[in-house]
């Protein structure tokens, strides 16, 4: 029998804000204990330098709220489909993260880990398919540069269709903002 993901089984009270449709609160519970220290702005820009992009604002200041949350509301649909956020990436400086267990739940960690898998072109600088959710089942929730590297939408990185130098990707939301607005309970 497969297990439910964890963020399906009701364990967590903690309610944190993260940022909502419109730029707006928008309040997303999320399990306490699963929240990292908060990434500094400097480790943020560094991480925007490394890959060449620049994270939006509403992301930053989901990242700064709820750095490497377990979230409660985490199914969404797409294309028929319901998927589960397992838990959002952290981003933890370098001395952290052999700290804590959820280290290699790191952006930087994730990136490293799926490398060529998330670029289509070998020759080029910088990472423009960025992970930022584990979802159930392996595959990952990311912003995707490849079109605006100032405003990036949202896709599901697929890791079994995914090949060397050939991301496989869909498209399911246009903002960081939007895809919060698509999770429920």
């Amino acid at each position: 029998r497969r297990q439910e993901p964890y963020c399906m089984r009701k364990k967590w009270i903690q309610t944190v804000h993260g940022v909502g449709r419109k730029g707006e609160l928008k309040m997303i519970r999320v399990k306490k204990e699963s929240i990292l220290p908060s990434p500094t702005d400097e480790l943020i820009d560094e991480m925007q330098d490394y890959f060449e992009v620049n994270f939006p604002q509403d992301y930053r200041s989901f990242l700064k709220q709820n750095n490497g949350a377990v979230p409660l509301e985490c199914q969404f649909d797409y294309n028929g489909h319901s998927y589960a956020v397992e838990r959002f990436l952290c981003m933890l400086p370098n001395e952290l993260l052999n700290e804590f267990v959820e280290g290699c739940y790191d952006i930087g960690v994730v990136e490293t880990q799926l490398d060529d898998r998330l670029g289509d072109d070998g020759d080029e600088t910088g990472t423009f398919i960025i992970p930022i959710a584990v979802l159930f089942a392996g595959d990952f929730v990311c912003l995707d540069f490849r079109k605006d590297k100032e405003n990036p939408e949202v896709c599901i990185w697929y890791h079994e269709m995914s090949e060397y130098l050939a991301p496989y990707t869909k498209r399911i939301a246009g903002s960081f903002t939007e895809f919060l607005s698509m999770l429920y309970e």
